[in-house]
């Protein structure tokens, strides 16, 4: 992998490591509906219940945990479906190193100008 690229500097506490991603956007089974209360290694501070039929709630809850959770994280209050129908708009609410390591892993989360 060339330097410079975001898995390369997945060693960052802002980016995940790769090895932290899920192999498969399959495996994020998590809810679609109800509310969902996230736990305190990933919501310390602030709102930690959050309402997935509001839409900027729902929002909210990914972007916490996609900038804080780690693989069980993600498949536990991720949802495959929901994500990729909202990462339009969730990429411009993390963090390009965050983003970057999601894309290069699921490469249809890019952009259609960037795939």
């Amino acid at each position: 992998m060339a330097e410079g690229t975001p898995a390369a500097v997945a060693s960052s506490r802002w980016v995940p490591a790769a090895d932290q991603l899920p192999r498969d956007l399959a495996e994020l089974a998590g809810p679609v509906h109800g509310a969902v209360t996230l736990p305190l290694h990933l919501a310390w501070s602030g709102l930690r219940t959050f309402d997935l039929s509001d839409e900027k709630l729902l929002l909210g809850m990914y972007r916490i945990v996609l900038l804080n959770g780690h693989r069980e994280d993600y498949a536990n209050y991720l949802n495959a479906a929901v994500l990729e129908s909202r990462w339009p708009v969730l990429r411009k609410m993390l963090g390009r190193g965050v983003r970057g390591v999601w894309e290069e892993r699921f490469p249809r989360l890019r952009p259609a100008a960037a795939a």
